[in-house]
């Protein structure tokens, strides 16, 4: 499991709407559709998330941005997508 994918998990078990760590997959729905987050859920969600990724690699970035928001397929769906655009959007290598 990837690093950014442990954040997300905790940062998603965080927001206490009934995300348990063990039972959450690749496929777990965050927002829209399926999703388990309202909007403003969505925000703590994305502080915690953003905060914990700060903390983790330096880097201060901000994941609902124009380019987030303006996707065909919404980034935020699922675990595995949210993971998918921040590794391919942000450089967590420097």
């Amino acid at each position: 499991m990837s690093d950014i994918k442990k954040l997300i998990k905790n940062s998603l078990v965080e927001t206490n709407h009934g995300f348990m760590i063990d039972k959450l997959t690749d496929e777990t729905p965050i927002f829209g559709g399926r999703g388990t987050l309202d909007s403003l859920s969505l925000v703590t969600f994305l502080i915690s998330l953003e905060q914990k990724i700060e903390d983790e690699t330096g880097k201060n970035i901000t994941i609902a941005d124009d380019k987030a928001m303006s996707q065909k397929n919404s980034p935020f769906r699922t675990i595995e997508s949210l993971e998918s655009y921040l590794i391919s959007n942000f450089d967590f290598n420097k």
